[in-house]
C-alpha cells in the first residue's frame, strides 16, 4: 500500500493551521497523495518501504552490467535485506542462489537502497534465464530531500485553488503565471531520479 512523505500535521504546521482543525483535512490529504504520488512518477521510484517481502521475476537483456568483478543485475530499489531470496531458473522451475553480493556496498547502511545483485567473477546465466528475486522493495526511509519537495509541492497544491489556470493576481504584481515545475521541488529530487525518467 502506497505511502505518502509527509504528515497532515506537517503540513498544517506550513500554514499555521492547529491541529485540531479538522475543516480542510481532506483537501490537505489529498494534495500529500498528489504530491506524493508525482514525486514517485518523476523519480521513476518509491520511497516508502514494502511491508512484506514480495517477488519480482528479471529477465537477464538491458538488466545485466558488466563490471571488472563480475556481472550484476541491476534490481528494483531493495530498502531491506531481510527476506531476500535469490533464485535462478525459466518457466516453472527455479533453484535457489547464493553466489552473490549486494550492490552498492554498505547501502543499507548509507540510508539508500540496494540496486544491484554482483554474481561474483561470473555471469548471471544465459539470455533466456530469469532470475526471481524475494525481497521487500523500496527506500529504507523517505529521504529527507524527498521529504521537503514533498511538503513544497503538497503546499502548492492546496494554494492552486486560489490560482485557476495558473495564473495568481497581486495588487501590487498584477497577474504572475506559475511555472509547472517548481525549481526547488526539481532540485531536491533531481539527485534521486532513474535513468531514463524526468
Amino acid at each position: 500500500m502506497a505511502q505518502e512523505y509527509v504528515t497532515r500535521d506537517d503540513l498544517k504546521a506550513q500554514f499555521d493551521i492547529p491541529t485540531d482543525d479538522t475543516s480542510r483535512d481532506a483537501l490537505l490529504d489529498r494534495a500529500i497523495k498528489a504530491a506524493s504520488r508525482g514525486i514517485d512518477r518523476a523519480t521513476g521510484r518509491r520511497f516508502w518501504l514494502d511491508e512484506a517481502p514480495t517477488t519480482r521475476t528479471y529477465r537477464l537483456p538491458g538488466r545485466i552490467a558488466c563490471e571488472a568483478d563480475g556481472d550484476v543485475l541491476l534490481v528494483d530499489d531493495i530498502g531491506a535485506t531481510n527476506g531476500l531470496v535469490v533464485e535462478t531458473g525459466s518457466g516453472s522451475s527455479f533453484t535457489a542462489f547464493t553466489g552473490y553480493e549486494t550492490t552498492p556496498d554498505n547501502a543499507l547502511a548509507d540510508g539508500i537502497p540496494v540496486t544491484g545483485l554482483l554474481r561474483v567473477n561470473g555471469s548471471w546465466g544465459t539470455s533466456t534465464a530469469r532470475v526471481r528475486v524475494t525481497a521487500r522493495f523500496g527506500w529504507p526511509a523517505v529521504p529527507d530531500d524527498v521529504a521537503e519537495a514533498c511538503l513544497i509541492q503538497a503546499s502548492r497544491l492546496v494554494k492552486r485553488k486560489d490560482s485557476p489556470e495558473g495564473v495568481m493576481g497581486s495588487a501590487e504584481w498584477g497577474v504572475v503565471r506559475l511555472s509547472r515545475r517548481d525549481p526547488d521541488v526539481w532540485n531536491l529530487i533531481e539527485p534521486y531520479l532513474l535513468p531514463g525518467f524526468g
